[in-house]
């Protein structure tokens, strides 16, 4: 068996230092309003998960390949140019959702939003909550 030969990995840093460095100010935030947002949804703590990603639950995969590790769940990073919001694995089509979220772009597992203001955050709670029951769906989710 191959192993999780992931870059991003789990970590014991401090969530809330790194919310608190955050910048610029709006930047900030929005990254808390999207910890509690997670938080309430998930009903995880989160975790860092590399130096930028904070994660809210974990799961342990394992392909036919024999590649296998651990990654978070669900969760976010505030990056310099948006928020990266990461609703994993992306098994599901949530076409419908997304075209009731508002402004944002999508990547393979994650979307990119400019602003918490250019979204409807109970359409962003509705898609966590789906792609949440739908990666447990394919491998158990555990709370971090």
């Amino acid at each position: 068996m191959r192993s999780n030969d992931n870059k991003t990995k789990a970590t014991d840093a401090s969530v809330e230092a790194f919310l608190a460095a955050v910048a610029p100010e709006p930047k900030r935030r929005d990254a808390q309003a999207l910890d509690a947002l997670f938080r309430r949804v998930t009903g995880y703590r989160p975790r860092m998960w590399g130096p930028t990603i904070l994660g809210y639950g974990q799961y342990h995969y394992r392909y036919a390949s024999g590649r296998e590790g651990d990654f978070l769940a669900t969760g976010f990073s505030p990056r310099k140019a948006n928020l990266s919001i990461y609703i994993l694995p992306g098994y599901a089509d949530f076409g419908d959702l997304l075209g009731r979220l508002g402004k944002h772009k999508t990547g393979k597992s994650c979307l990119y939003v400019n602003k918490l203001a250019n979204i409807d955050l109970e359409v962003l709670e509705e898609l966590i909550a789906v792609g949440l029951r739908d990666l447990n769906s394919h491998w158990p989710v555990m709370p971090t």
